[in-house]
């Protein structure tokens, strides 16, 4: 699952969880750039849970469409990730340092609260 909320006028919240075929990846994607157009200097919270290792025929996908990817993060100021994995925690920080624009701070379940203090700061 890839669900994608705005919250208001500059910012969304992703929900992520269970494993990603290529026709989700695809849809996810183009869901995400559609309803980011219009923001600027925004703020993302995104969820991520019971996550499974994409496919590799998403993985693709996601490659493919990296540079769509990279431009609708420039909408982004700030990014709070809430993961239940410590890897996909440090994942999403070393992610985050290869894009100067954007900050990105990851935060267990259980800081939930602080992530949205955080973001919001």
């Amino acid at each position: 699952m890839f669900r994608v909320q705005p919250v208001g006028q500059d910012r969304i919240d992703i929900e992520m969880s269970g494993r990603l075929e290529s026709n989700d990846m695809r849809a996810a994607i183009a869901n995400l750039e559609m309803k980011c157009e219009h923001i600027r200097d925004g703020k993302m919270l995104y969820f991520v849970h019971d996550f499974e290792m994409p496919s590799a025929g998403a993985v693709g996908v996601e490659l493919k469409q990296l540079p769509q990817l990279i431009r609708t993060l420039k909408h982004f100021d700030k990014a709070a990730v809430i993961a239940d994995e410590k890897w996909i925690r440090n994942l999403s920080e070393v992610e985050g340092a290869l894009f100067h624009e954007l900050e990105v701070k990851a935060f267990d379940m259980k800081d939930a609260h602080a992530a949205e203090a955080w973001l919001h700061h």
